[in-house]
């Protein structure tokens, strides 16, 4: 999974003063009640391109409610946290092609949401590090999940809603969650990887042979809390060789606290043929790759492994969204337009358009 590509946050309290009394709000991000079961559109995947398009969808007027089967938002814009560490360990970073994409990240830079990475990065080949490909990089604040979690601040989030399944009405959709009560919506847009959306669109045969027609590649990651700063010259790496595609310093990215640690991935093809092992053991094979890589002691008092069985296309498609007006159904998601974060970005705002522009 490329930092440039796309390839999760505790229930969100406010508080609001008043003469003699401070009172707690909770509810955009808490569980329904079974009286709470219905809304107009309903997205989802609380990542990126999910993010994106329901916060258009709002703004135009309509009734949205966004789902996610974890526990947090950000989708492949992770952030895992431990004992005065973090490390991102989906997503790295972003970069802008398109200049709507530069538009937004001016304006999340001046809501304090992203800062430039002034990383020293370079492309590690067999015959050494050499410098890298020189961008304007930028990271969320503080973490990569964070993003998401404050774009969708006014938007009513249910988490740890897991979806099994999509049955078709009259007057909708009929969405049935793991260990939920079930909702009704008008529309149902899914921004999630492509095999996941496959999965639930046997109502829908048109849109269920494109996402099928996507394959996404898997990335193991490594997160790795240093015993000590490494002294190695640089912040990053794109890697040429071995089994390692990309590693970085995530302590170096601004906005960040603690201890060094360090974010390995895995290459596609290395990541599949380890693809079932268990995570102890691949922490420590690429632990290992990457002290010889740098060829140094990389001392570490803890490490940790992630798989990302879907993180990015292969192949991604060019269309920027699907949408079957007549059955209120959409996909969207960086798989439709590249690997990059922007292109979830815009995916998400794509779909968006085209369920306004039907209604």
């Amino acid at each position: 999974m490329r930092g440039r590509g796309v390839g999760i946050f505790a229930t969100y309290l406010y508080c609001t003063k008043t003469p003699g009394r401070r009172t707690i709000l909770s509810g955009l991000f808490t569980q329904s009640s079974p009286a709470m079961r219905y809304t107009d559109i309903a997205v989802i995947g609380a990542g990126l391109a999910g993010v994106s398009c329901a916060r258009q969808l709002a703004a135009a007027g309509r009734q949205v409610t966004v789902f996610d089967k974890s526990k947090g938002m950000g989708g492949r814009m992770a952030t895992r946290r431990g004992d005065g560490f973090s490390v991102d360990h989906g997503a790295q970073y972003f970069t802008a092609q398109q200049p709507d994409f530069h538009a937004e990240i001016h304006a999340w830079q001046t809501a304090g949401l992203c800062a430039p990475w002034q990383a020293r990065l370079v492309q590690h080949r067999p015959t050494g590090p050499v410098d890298g490909y020189p961008e304007h990089r930028y990271v969320a604040t503080p973490g990569m999940s964070s993003l998401c979690r404050a774009l969708a601040a006014a938007l009513p989030v249910q988490l740890n809603h897991r979806l099994t399944a999509l049955q078709r009405q009259a007057d909708g959709w009929q969405l049935s969650f793991a260990d939920q009560p079930s909702w009704r919506a008008r529309q149902v847009l899914l921004a999630a990887p492509a095999p996941q959306a496959t999965a639930l669109l046997d109502a829908a045969p048109a849109l269920r042979a494109l996402a099928a027609g996507v394959e996404m590649e898997a990335c193991w990651a490594v997160m790795l809390h240093a015993q000590a700063p490494l002294e190695i010259g640089f912040d990053a790496a794109w890697v040429e060789h071995g089994p390692l595609r990309w590693l970085a310093r995530n302590s170096s990215k601004p906005g960040r606290s603690g201890a060094e640690s360090w974010l390995l991935h895995a290459t596609p093809a290395w990541s599949a043929a380890h693809i079932d092992a268990p995570a102890d053991e691949v922490a420590g094979l690429l632990h290992a790759a990457f002290a010889e890589l740098v060829d140094s002691a990389v001392d570490a008092r803890n490490r940790s492994a992630h798989r990302w069985l879907y993180a990015q296309a292969a192949q991604p498609l060019d269309i920027g969204s699907a949408y079957q007006a007549e059955l209120g159904l959409g996909l969207c998601g960086d798989w439709c337009l590249g690997t990059r974060v922007e292109d979830a970005w815009r995916s998400g705002r794509h779909l968006a358009e085209q369920a306004l522009a039907a209604a």
